[in-house]
């Protein structure tokens, strides 16, 4: 029997604060997360891309997964990033690692070494067989240097029981719509980009797993509840307004941007880690216009 997906609606791709020290800043994460919470979020992501997952130790790993375990309290599903480029490492953590409190797991295509469309359907069948939580495909190309084709997406959505959804993140369109045309009844597929939330959604997809929703959690799950709704005109309002902010959120890389429109808004420090640096002065600028703009 297929596993339900529960990773509907507005999902936060939840950030890392950090001190001026450069530690893990746990009372700003506590509160960014009541804050999302009680502005619509439906799910969080944790430990994935916008965590700055690479540049963590063990520990704070844990620690930052416990944080939100403890916090959520169950109120709303939560997605924990596990994968990489070595099939084996990735069915190690699945079977080794904690994973207490979390629903699902996303599991981002291998990257670097560029398997054929063969290797990443054996890799994410793989990984599907060594857990028993849901898993959530991640294609992510501009990222990974490999695009997972819709043929690829729609076999595993068929092949593997616990595979559920996919964050689409190539940014095309055609295939988005390729895998929906062609998908089982139980595969969801689910926004990886803001800028497109909106059209994807208008052809099928279930949500978003975003970036901006860390900042405006009631603005964006507005809209997706408007299109859910089908209010597709008061919906595209809101994208509209958005449209200059999604654009300077990643032209100095993710997650600089929402961590500068967060530092303006007053829940973090704009600290990251390097090679990662904060978005520049004239981005900043730029950014904080439009807020004022509106009214944020």
């Amino acid at each position: 029997m297929k596993t339900e997906n529960i990773f509907k609606g507005l999902g936060i791709a939840l950030i890392t604060p950090f001190t001026q020290d450069g530690q893990v800043d746990y009372p700003s994460l506590i509160r960014l997360v009541n804050y999302q919470l009680d502005n619509g979020a439906d799910f969080f992501c944790i430990l994935a891309t916008t965590g700055e997952t690479p540049v963590l130790t063990p520990e704070e790993k844990l620690t930052i997964k416990n944080t939100v375990v403890d916090l959520v309290q169950g109120r709303v599903p939560i997605l924990m990033g596990c994968g990489g480029y070595n099939t084996a490492a990735v069915i190690h953590e699945l079977q080794t690692g904690d994973f207490k409190g979390i629903d699902g797991v996303l599991s981002v295509c291998p990257y670097y070494n560029k398997p054929s469309q063969e290797g990443l359907y054996q890799h994410f069948k793989a990984i599907a067989a060594a857990t028993e939580l849901p898993v959530v495909l991640y294609n992510v190309p501009g990222r990974t240097g490999v695009n997972m084709k819709a043929e690829t997406t729609v076999r595993l959505a068929r092949d593997c029981r616990n595979i559920v959804a996919i964050k689409e993140a190539s940014g095309n369109l055609e295939q988005v719509d390729e895998i929906i045309k062609n998908k089982p009844n139980d595969f969801d597929v689910i926004s990886g980009d803001d800028s497109l939330t909106f059209p994807m959604i208008s052809c099928g997809a279930v949500g978003v797993i975003s970036v901006i929703g860390n900042a405006l959690p009631r603005e964006f799950s507005k809209m997706i509840r408007l299109q859910f709704r089908g209010e597709y005109d008061a919906a595209r309002k809101i994208h509209h307004r958005f449209t200059d902010l999604f654009s300077l959120l990643f032209v100095d890389g993710n997650p600089a941007g929402v961590k500068a429109m967060l530092h303006e808004m007053g829940f973090i420090e704009n600290v990251l880690r390097l090679p990662l640096v904060p978005t520049r002065i004239s981005t900043l600028q730029k950014m904080s216009e439009i807020m004022r703009e509106l009214k944020i």
